[in-house]
C-alpha cells in the first residue's frame, strides 16, 4: 500500500504492509525489507510509530498521507463558486488578513511568554547559585544548580514521552514536510502546540545546549492549524466564514505564514522570518502568500517591541532587557583589506568543515539514541536526566579550569557582576577579579552569545576559555540534540560558531583590523551556513539580530564560502532530518536517473477504478479492502459510447456520499441536482484533526448494497493526467511544483484501457525506483 494514499490506523497498515506483494494498485507498490534497508530512517522496533525526534518514523509502517492541495473541480465546487456573492468573496479575503493577524498575536505573545518564563526560571536558578558561591559553599551550590536543572529537563521530557512525542526535537523537519504536501500523524495537534511550549521552557532553563527557536517555528506552525481548522463542531465554532478554510491549500498558506511568524518571535527578525519560510520551509510559494507572510512577521514584531519596552522599566521580574529576543548589537566596520577578506574565507571554510562534521555527528547520535528512546518513556526521560547532570557537570565544573583575570579599568559593565547575567562572572575569584569561561558557561545561552558578540572587549576572553568553550558546547549541541525535549539547533550553532570566530579573531590578533565581536558573528555565519545551508534568511537574521549593515558584504562572503564547502560533504542538518524521519520529501529536482524512465514504467496494476453509476457494494468494498486515496472513475457505454475516463474520485468524499445514502434501484444517472440538494460545498470540505467520516460509522444494509449511487457530481471532472511515455523526471517535478497528491497516466495509444494508472508521492521515491530498477543507478 502507498501511503501517500492511506488512511488507515497503524495496526491495519502493518497488516497490509503483510500482504502478497504483487498486490500493487493505483499506483501504489509493496516494498520490501531489501528495499526499505535501502533508506531505513530510526526505527528498530516496527511496532513504534511516531513522528518524534526520539522514534523517527519508516515510510513503510507509518500512517503518513499527503495533502490535497489541488482543487476538485466537481459539480458541487462549480456550484458554490457561482453562487457566491461579492459579500461573501468579501468575507472570505478579510478573514484570510484576519487569521493572519490573529497568527502574528498569538504567535508574538506566545514568543514573548517563552523569553519571560526562561529569563525568570533560568535567572532566578543562576541568582541561587551565584549566592552561594558568594558564601563559599560551592558544592552546594552545585547539588542546587544541577538539582534545577535535573527537575526541569525531566519535568520537559515526561511531558514529551507521555504526552506529545511529536513534540521532542526541532520541529522545523515537520513543517518542512508538511508544506511539501506530507501530513504525519499528530505533528500539529493541540497537544503537540501544548508540550511544545511548555517543554520548550523547561528545555531552555534546565540549561541545555539548545534553543527554541526551531521549537518556535513548530510552535507557530501549529498555532496557525488550530486557527485555520475552519471551525470546530465540537466546540460549537460552526461560523459560516469559518467554513472557508476546511481544505489543505489555506491551511497550507497559514502554516507558512505561522513559520515565518515563529522565526520573527524567536529572533524578533520580521524579513528574516519571511525570507525563512521561503527559503527553507515552503515547498511551493507565490506573490499573494509573501504580502500576508511579512503582515504577520510585522505583527509579530511590533508585539514584541511592545511588551519589551513594558519590560525595561523592571515590571517582569527578572526579564531584565528582555535579550533572549533580540541581542541589540552594533559595532562601527572599518575600512577591511585583503588581509582581512582571507581571514573571512579561512573562516568560511573552517566552518563549512565543522558544519558538516556537526551534521555528520548529530545522524550518528540520533541512530545511538533511537535504541534507548524505543524502549519506552522512562528510557526517553533516563537519557534526558544523563545529559542534563552532563551538561551541569561541564557548565560548572570547566570553569574551575579558568584562571581568575583582573577587571579592565575601563570596563564599561560592573565588574565583576553581580547577579545572574554580564560579561564579568565572580565565581570562585576574589574582588575585582572575574572568571571569563564562568561568563560563559554560568550563563543562559543568549546571554552567553551577546557577551561573545560584544564589541570593544579584544581582551575579556583567553584563548584556553575560547578554545575549552568551543569544544564543550560543540560536544553538547551534539549529545543535547536527540533526547525528549524541545530544542533547536540555531543557538548551539550560533554559540559554537561565536566561540570559534573569536577565537580565530584572537589568535590572529594584530593581523587583521577588525573586532574581535564582528570575528564571532561571522564565526557564528559561518556554522550556521555550514550545517543548515541557508544563506539569504540566515544573513537577514544576523542583521537583524545585530542591528548592523555595514557588515552586510562579509556575512555574505563567510556564508557563501561556508555553504559551498559543506555542500562537498553531505545534505544541510534539516535535510537530513526529513530523510531520517521517512518523510516522502519530494525534492525540488529529479534524480539523473529518472529521465532514464517514463512514467509508465513505475505504475502497476490491477488498477482499482469505479463506474460513474457504481454499486454501494463495490465502493463499500473497494474502501475497505484498500487504504487508496483516490480512485478513477471510468464512464462505460451506456453513459458514454466508449470507454473513457471520466475523473477522480476522493475516499472522504465517497464515504460522505455514502452517509447520506442518496442510492438509486437502477442503474442510471440522477446528475447533480439530486446531490445539489441533500449536500452543500461544505459537507464534503475537510474536516480538521482527522475527525473525516469513517467507513464504520456508517450503517450500511444488505439491500443497499445492491442498490447504485451516481459518483459524476462529486467527481474531480479535470484531474492532472501525464501520457505514460512522459520522461519521470519531468513528472516529478510537474508532480511537486503543482503539490498534487494524485497524477493520472493516461495511454499513449488508443484502443486500451482509458487510464493506465495513477501516480502518487511514494512512487516518486528513490528507494520505490531504485527497488524496481537496482541496475539504473548505475546508468543515471
Amino acid at each position: 500500500m502507498d501511503h501517500s494514499e492511506g488512511g488507515e490506523d497503524i495496526e491495519s497498515t502493518v497488516d497490509e504492509a503483510a500482504a502478497p506483494r504483487e498486490m500493487k494498485r493505483n499506483g501504489s507498490n509493496f516494498f520490501d525489507d531489501k528495499e526499505a534497508g535501502m533508506r531505513e530512517p530510526l526505527l528498530r522496533r516496527r511496532t513504534m510509530n511516531t513522528t518524534s525526534q526520539l522514534a523517527v518514523v519508516g515510510a513503510n509502517v507509518c500512517p503518513i498521507e499527503s495533502l490535497d492541495y489541488e482543487i476538485v473541480e466537481n459539480d458541487l465546487y462549480k456550484e458554490d463558486w457561482r453562487s457566491r456573492k461579492k459579500a461573501q468573496i468579501f468575507q472570505y479575503v478579510v478573514l484570510k488578513w484576519t487569521l493572519a493577524l490573529l497568527i502574528g498575536l498569538v504567535t508574538g505573545l506566545v514568543g514573548f511568554f517563552n523569553n519571560l518564563a526562561v529569563e525568570n526560571i533560568a535567572g532566578f536558578k543562576l541568582l541561587l547559585t551565584s549566592n552561594l558561591m558568594l558564601k563559599h559553599s560551592y558544592h552546594k551550590a552545585f547539588v542546587v544548580y544541577a538539582g534545577c536543572n535535573l527537575v526541569l529537563a525531566a519535568a520537559a521530557a515526561a511531558l514529551c514521552a507521555y504526552v506529545a512525542p511529536a513534540a521532542a526535537g526541532s520541529g522545523i523537519p515537520e513543517v518542512k514536510a508538511y508544506l511539501n504536501g506530507v501530513d504525519a500523524y499528530s505533528i500539529l495537534a493541540p497537544s503537540t502546540l501544548f508540550v511544545k511550549i511548555f517543554g520548550s521552557i523547561g528545555g531552555v532553563s534546565a540549561g541545555f545546549v539548545l534553543g527554541k527557536e526551531g521549537p518556535m517555528v513548530h510552535t507557530g506552525a501549529c498555532i496557525a492549524s488550530l486557527l485555520g481548522q475552519g471551525g470546530s463542531r465540537k466546540y460549537r465554532l460552526t461560523w459560516t466564514w469559518l467554513r472557508y478554510f476546511k481544505n489543505d491549500r489555506d491551511r497550507r498558506d497559514l502554516i507558512t505564514c505561522g513559520a515565518a511568524a515563529g522565526v520573527a518571535a524567536a529572533f524578533r527578525a520580521p524579513v528574516g522570518g519571511v525570507l525563512f519560510a521561503l527559503e527553507e520551509a515552503a515547498s511551493w510559494w507565490r506573490s499573494a502568500l509573501l504580502w500576508r507572510t511579512f503582515f504577520t512577521t510585522a505583527v509579530v514584531a511590533v508585539v514584541l517591541r511592545t511588551f519589551i519596552d513594558f519590560c525595561r522599566s523592571r515590571n517582569c521580574g527578572l526579564f531584565g532587557q528582555g535579550g533572549l529576543i533580540m541581542f541589540d548589537l552594533s559595532s562601527s566596520v572599518p575600512a577591511y583589506g585583503t588581509p582581512d577578506l582571507i581571514a573571512v574565507i579561512v573562516l568560511g571554510i573552517v566552518g563549512g568543515i565543522f558544519g558538516s562534521l556537526y551534521n555528520f555527528l548529530i545522524d550518528k547520535t540520533l541512530r545511538t539514541y533511537s535504541i534507548f528512546n524505543e524502549r519506552g518513556a522512562p528510557f526517553k526521560i533516563l537519557l534526558t536526566v544523563a545529559v542534563s547532570l552532563l551538561t551541569s557537570c561541564c557548565s560548572y565544573g570547566l570553569p574551575w579550569l579558568a584562571k581568575c583575570t583582573p577587571c579592565p579599568p575601563d570596563a564599561h559593565d560592573q565588574c565583576p557582576t553581580i547577579g545572574r547575567s554580564g560579561n564579568y562572572k565572580n565565581f570562585q575569584c576574589p574582588p575585582n577579579q572575574y572568571n571569563d569561561l564562568a561568563s560563559l558557561f554560568l550563563n543562559t545561552n543568549d546571554d552567553a552569545i551577546r557577551n561573545l558578540f560584544s564589541g570593544g572587549t579584544d581582551n575579556e576572553f583567553c584563548l584556553s576559555t575560547l578554545f575549552i568553550f568551543f569544544i564543550g558546547v560543540y560536544c553538547l549541541g551534539i549529545v543535547t540534540y536527540g533526547i525528549a525535549v524541545p530544542s533547536g539547533l540555531f543557538i548551539p550553532v550560533i554559540l559554537a560558531g561565536a566561540s570559534y570566530g573569536r577565537l580565530v579573531g584572537t589568535f590572529l590578533g594584530s593581523l587583521s583590523k577588525l573586532d574581535k565581536g564582528l570575528f564571532a558573528l561571522l564565526g557564528a555565519a559561518s556554522f550556521l551556513g555550514g550545517t543548515m545551508r541557508m544563506t539569504v534568511s540566515v544573513c537577514v537574521i544576523l542583521l537583524e539580530l545585530t542591528n548592523d549593515l555595514l557588515m552586510l558584504p562579509l556575512v555574505m562572503l563567510v556564508l557563501l564560502v561556508s555553504k559551498t564547502v559543506a555542500d562537498c560533504f553531505n545534505k544541510g542538518v534539516y535535510d537530513q532530518m526529513v530523510k531520517m524521519k521517512g518523510f516522502p520529501f519530494m525534492e525540488a529536482h529529479a534524480e539523473p536517473y529518472m529521465r532514464n524512465l517514463v512514467a509508465g514504467d513505475v505504475v502497476s496494476g490491477p488498477l482499482i477504478t469505479l463506474s460513474g453509476v457504481e454499486s454501494v457494494g463495490n465502493i463499500v468494498h473497494a474502501i475497505r479492502l484498500t487504504g487508496h486515496n483516490g480512485f478513477p472513475v471510468v464512464d462505460e457505454p451506456p453513459f458514454s459510447v466508449v470507454p473513457e475516463l471520466c475523473g477522480l474520485v476522493l475516499r472522504t468524499h465517497l464515504l460522505v456520499l455514502l452517509k447520506g445514502k442518496r442510492f438509486t434501484k437502477e442503474r442510471v444517472s440522477t446528475g447533480a441536482a439530486d446531490v445539489l440538494q441533500r449536500f452543500g460545498a461544505y459537507d464534503f470540505a475537510k474536516a480538521g484533526s482527522g475527525k473525516g467520516v469513517k467507513l464504520e460509522e456508517i450503517d450500511i444494509n444488505e439491500e443497499e448494497m445492491e442498490m447504485y449511487v451516481d459518483l459524476h457530481p462529486i467527481t474531480n471532472r479535470s484531474p492532472y493526467t501525464v501520457a505514460e511515455t512522459m520522461s519521470l523526471a519531468k513528472a516529478a517535478i510537474l508532480f511537486r511544483e503543482l503539490g498534487l497528491r494524485h497524477l493520472c497516466v493516461v495511454p499513449k495509444t488508443p484502443g486500451r484501457p482509458p487510464i493506465v494508472g495513477i501516480l502518487t508521492r511514494h512512487d516518486f521515491m528513490p528507494e520505490h525506483i531504485l527497488g524496481l530498477f537496482p541496475r539504473i543507478k548505475h546508468h543515471g
